[in-house]
């Protein structure tokens, strides 16, 4: 079967398995749902026909004041007079219910309208025994499936699916980067620093804040450089060194912090990680979507990404054909601590502060999301494609093990699992 055809049916049969687990996690969370906020009161208003007296009431939360604002205007447009709005607990509803006259529909929140004073109107108040109490309407619809619960995977996935494009150039060349967890922190740290001491803290500028990102990238390149160095030139196996290197940078972003998070940014610095302009999407997915295409596009159609290919295929068979072998390897380790780089500034816009403790285990993520992704661990293959697809199953599989409420502890077995499963499928297939 010619390459690319396999190739094509391995990332679709990825993509199956991502839909189907998908459609597992959507039937099993199944549920009753209650609109809320501007949605709810506008359903409710609906509901309503004029011309007609309304009785409105909510607790006395944040939430349902901004639910009975919207629901008053929504009324007045239909020509409904809203003869009260309550917001507080049971015994401010029974009294409203006393000196209610004229009312011809109550309009409840779902939690209101189960209060016990609305249980029996007939008996209880015997003026408003025809009246009706009416709250947003139910509907039917998986948690999983949920436009916020959707967008929160995206985001929580973004930083190690950005960390795995430079795994997966690893990877293919026949390596492995241990170090990339490390390397976050020490990139959130550095930048976080660099904000706080030499681009005025909290009042920092928006230029001031992507050169401390450029910094901490470029340390963290840096770092990808030397671990690169010593494999290519001292021919030493990537796992120690990339253990040692992980090491070394953990050691680095605590003695630099003082064992302290870096938290004097400004409220800015959370636009790249939480912002959200093209869209409605946050602009952390956003520039994962850039970044996979821009790897995708080097890995298909540029000299570099053919002879990443090669050396992972053939080492020795590449060097006699003329690829630099040692430069491609060298390469691949810098792209990779960039991005780790990169993906250290945006864990830090996202939680809005440095700290020596992100990025833990987040290497064993970005290898499980490479591997799930049909990257082979001997070198020589893996699609930017696939890899993204295996970062988002790893990130439904969690998801959904969260909203079915299975324990962290039980998590981390089948995490072990689906990457044995990954491996073996890789085996049986060579």
């Amino acid at each position: 079967m010619p390459s690319f055809l396999r190739h094509h049916l391995a990332s679709s049969g990825m993509l199956l398995a991502l839909l189907l687990l998908c459609a597992f996690f959507s039937m099993v969370t199944w549920t009753e749902q209650h609109p809320q906020g501007d949605e709810a009161a506008r359903q409710l208003a609906r509901q309503v026909k004029a011309p007609a007296r309304a009785l409105i009431v909510v607790k006395s939360q944040p939430e349902d004041a901004a639910f009975a604002e919207v629901l008053n205007v929504e009324l007045k447009s239909r020509s409904v007079t809203v003869v009260e709005t309550v917001k507080g607990a049971p015994k401010d509803a029974r009294a409203a219910l006393v000196r209610a006259a004229g009312v011809d529909v109550i309009l409840c929140t779902h939690a209101t309208a189960s209060w016990e004073v609305f249980s029996d109107l007939a008996t209880d108040f015997p003026p408003l025994k025809d009246v009706r109490v009416l709250k947003p309407e139910a509907r039917s619809w998986p948690n999983f499936l949920k436009a916020d619960n959707l967008l929160n995977i995206a985001n929580q996935i973004a930083v190690i699916a950005i960390l795995a494009i430079g795994m997966t150039i690893v990877i293919i060349t026949g390596g492995i980067d241990l170090s990339v967890g490390s390397l976050i922190a020490l990139s959130a740290v550095i930048t976080a620093m660099i904000v706080r001491d030499f681009c005025g803290g909290t009042g920092a500028t928006a230029v001031g804040m992507f050169a401390a990102g450029l910094g901490g990238m470029a340390l963290c390149g840096g770092c990808g450089l030397i671990s690169g160095a010593f494999i290519t030139r001292l021919r030493m196996p990537p796992f120690i060194v990339t253990l040692a290197m992980m090491l070394v940078c953990s050691g680095l972003a605590y003695r630099l912090a003082e064992n302290q998070s870096v938290y004097q940014v400004p409220d800015s610095f959370v636009g790249l990680g939480r912002g959200a302009d093209l869209f409605g999407l946050p602009n952390a997915v956003v520039l994962m979507l850039v970044l996979y295409t821009a790897a995708h596009i080097l890995m298909t159609q540029t000299r570099f990404g053919r002879h990443v290919y090669a050396v992972g295929g053939n080492g020795e068979a590449a060097f006699i054909s003329g690829v630099p072998v040692r430069r491609v390897v060298l390469i691949a380790y810098v792209i990779c601590g960039l991005l780790a780089g990169l993906g250290g500034v945006v864990t830090a816009s996202l939680l809005k502060s440095g700290s020596p403790t992100y990025g833990q285990m987040y290497e064993l993520y970005v290898i499980a999301a490479v591997v799930v992704g049909g990257t082979s661990l001997s070198g020589g293959k893996g699609t930017m494609p696939g890899t993204l697809i295996g970062a988002f199953i790893i990130a439904v599989i969690q998801n959904g093990m969260n909203l079915t409420n299975v324990e962290s502890n039980t998590q981390k077995i089948v995490l072990g699992l689906v990457i044995l499963a990954a491996v073996l499928v890789d085996r049986v297939r060579k």
